[in-house]
């Protein structure tokens, strides 16, 4: 299946991660976000503490849908 990266920051209830989210060509970013997978796929992971500052980091996060509180496309510094 070909999939397209989508970097975002992913707020959950205690961090922030930021990443790639992964949507089919003809998807939205909402659309695989709607998706009823109880887990989000993320590839090139980094968790954020409090302050910013990275954790963690993994090639590849599954975050569980019940603790994400907000996504966002991650458009730099824009």
């Amino acid at each position: 299946v070909t999939k397209i990266a989508v970097a975002v920051i992913v707020q959950t209830v205690t961090h922030q991660v930021l990443g790639n989210i992964h949507i089919r060509p003809d998807q939205r970013l909402k659309d695989e976000l709607d998706n009823q997978e109880p887990f989000l796929a993320m590839t090139d992971a980094s968790i954020l503490d409090a302050n910013g500052e990275p954790v963690r980091r993994a090639d590849f996060l599954a975050v569980h849908r019940e603790q994400i509180v907000w996504v966002m496309p991650d458009e730099g510094d824009k």
